[in-house]
């Protein structure tokens, strides 16, 4: 694992750590134990790849969602 890497992960834990303070699950219920934990982060990947999916769609990839606004179909 280089240096960037550990700086990233430490990076991922201390926002996690800080956001676990005010963390509430989708049903209302704060964070207690290691199962609600683990709930709370699937909950957070699931957004994040949520977010992903429709970024995607709003500004496009060459792949088949949305419209890529950096290729136009003009002459160059």
């Amino acid at each position: 694992m280089d240096m960037n890497e550990r700086q990233f992960i430490l990076s991922v834990l201390e926002n996690l750590r800080e956001d676990l303070v005010y963390a509430r699950l989708q049903n209302g219920s704060r964070v207690f134990d290691v199962a609600d934990l683990r709930q709370y982060i699937f909950e957070l990947i699931g957004r994040i790849r949520r977010n992903a999916v429709e970024m995607n769609y709003l500004y496009g990839k060459d792949d088949g969602y949305g419209q890529d606004i950096g290729k136009s179909s003009g002459p160059n």
